[in-house]
């Protein structure tokens, strides 16, 4: 095992070295049973989010339709009163939301959004906007907009919820 090394260089040193060994791969599965429990809770926390964030998707359909309406209305206030109609509609149980008018009808906005625009301001115009002539409001338009995006829902009986 002794050899004479006394001649050579460094390079030829070198030379004379042995490869480092190349180490084991490391595998990426995991090696213990509870590394597979929290992978499959989070796959599944994962897929629920998922449905969720669909079943949401799917619940506002009709906010989206109302909202495309409304940017086509031209701030006419006959046409508002319909598609604001419509949605709530699709919003709330028809036996609660059909029957109101007038006063009733402005408060139940109201409550719905949680603001006052409707009974004390601009809104009060779509009472009598499909009954008789009446001129844009640019505000009324901008307070319709606003209940439809932040209204909150109430319990549906039917899963229509269309327009």
């Amino acid at each position: 095992m002794t050899e004479d090394l006394s001649g050579l260089d460094l390079v030829g040193l070198l030379g004379l070295l042995k490869p480092v060994p190349e180490p084991q791969p490391v595998s990426l599965f995991p090696q213990t049973v509870g590394w597979l429990v929290v992978g499959a809770v989070l796959l599944a926390l994962a897929g629920w989010m998922l449905w969720n964030a669909y079943a949401r998707y799917r619940a506002n359909a009709y906010r989206r339709q109302a909202l495309s309406e409304v940017a086509q209305c031209n701030d006419d206030p006959a046409r508002l009163a319909e598609i604001l109609r419509r949605t709530a509609l699709a919003a709330y149980p028809r036996t609660e939301v059909a029957r109101l008018h007038g006063a009733d009808w402005l408060a139940f906005l109201d409550k719905s959004y949680g603001g006052t625009g409707f009974s004390s301001g601009s809104g009060s115009i779509l009472t009598v906007a499909p009954y008789q002539k009446a001129n844009s409001d640019p505000n009324a338009t901008a307070l319709v907009l606003t209940w439809i995006r932040t209204h909150k829902t109430g319990p549906r009986h039917d899963e229509r919820g269309s327009l």
